[in-house]
């Protein structure tokens, strides 16, 4: 076992999106079912989801369907830096890593996180994932570098300080053609995903 686990990152109230973001629906199916389908099908020994208002009802409920714990942030107002530290701190001492990942990306997939588990597994502290060149989500941290999460994170900006702080730490994981980090901040944006779909730009991942 890899003692891998995934957090997903489910608490922001989409305002930008006008409210009711992660439970619109993308391909069929609520838009932050597709990450949890990715959790589900990742070689990860189990996930949590943090939740804070907003959609977090409906979040909770599809959460129990695919076997993911949820997570209370009450904090998640103050930034996404809180749900990371919440979601890691709800993990138990059989953990040795967490991979982080983002309800309002649909299009990662678990073959991104299966990758990153890898690089893991091959010794890596910090595995993150990249697309073109980029680093993007989702980001896996070893447990040895927890401690770094819990001084150096704050506010909304997630784990990118760390990553600019320690690049040696870090081991770049190409995921172009296995995933695709296109986030859903606007009702555009999730107009534009849909219209991919249709043309079929690419090898969107099966409902």
């Amino acid at each position: 076992m890899s003692g891998v686990f995934g957090v997903l990152l489910a608490a922001g109230e989409g305002s930008r999106f006008g409210g009711g973001k992660l439970l619109a629906p993308f391909r069929g199916r609520p838009l932050v079912e597709h990450a949890l389908l990715a959790l589900r099908e990742a070689p990860l020994e189990g996930a949590v989801a943090v939740v804070g208002e907003g959609d977090a009802e409906g979040v909770r409920r599809l959460c129990g369907e695919h076997g993911v714990r949820v997570v209370e942030n009450p904090r998640w107002r103050e930034g996404q830096s809180t749900s990371v530290l919440a979601g890691i701190g709800a993990l138990g001492p059989e953990a040795r890593a967490a991979v982080v990942l983002l309800g309002d990306q649909p299009l990662v997939g678990a073959g991104a996180v299966d990758r990153l588990v890898r690089a893991f597994e091959e010794g890596a502290k910090i595995a993150a994932a990249t697309y073109a060149g980029r680093v993007r989500n989702p980001v896996l941290f070893a447990r040895e570098v927890w401690p770094l999460l819990e001084e150096e994170l704050a506010g909304d900006e997630g784990a990118r300080r760390v990553l600019r702080r320690h690049p040696g730490l870090v081991r770049r994981v190409p995921c172009d053609g296995v995933g695709d980090p296109a986030d859903v901040d606007t009702r555009e944006d999730l107009r534009r995903l849909e219209e991919r779909a249709a043309r079929g730009e690419r090898r969107l991942p099966a409902r």
